[in-house]
């Protein structure tokens, strides 16, 4: 069961064939976080045109409560994009592997660049800071 407090990221990843779709909803999300069924998204980062961090192909990053998890969930599946969505603990290799759920086809993640348990950086960073 999620707490409904509880921070998460969704990382939506996007190439070259889905950008504008991606654009759509980053539009979309950015214009109405914070209001109606998107109360609870607090933050839609910049998109990222290039690999960074453990993601290798560009991405863009959602911040949100554990409240609005079905509704971020749902945005992403009807446009069809490929996703990680991850809470926030003290352990990023976890929440970027054992703990996270995919939508769509899961890609290799460099976990090498990834905090080490009890230093999860994401959890300063929840809600106002992007790559």
């Amino acid at each position: 069961m999620t707490d409904a407090n509880e921070p998460f990221h969704a990382h939506i990843y996007y190439e070259a064939f889905d950008r504008s779709t991606a654009q759509q909803l980053h539009s979309e999300l950015q214009a109405k976080k914070g209001t109606g069924d998107l109360v609870d998204v607090i933050f839609v980062g910049v998109m990222t045109d290039r690999a960074v961090g453990p993601h290798p192909i560009p991405q863009y990053e959602v911040h949100f409560y554990g409240k609005a998890l079905p509704t971020v969930l749902e945005r992403i599946k009807v446009n069809r994009l490929r996703a990680l969505v991850h809470r926030l603990t003290n352990d990023d290799l976890a929440d970027h592997t054992s703990q996270a759920l995919w939508i769509g086809e899961p890609l290799p993640l460099d976990l090498s660049v990834l905090d080490p348990a009890g230093m999860n950086q994401g959890i300063a960073r929840f809600g106002n800071s992007d790559f």
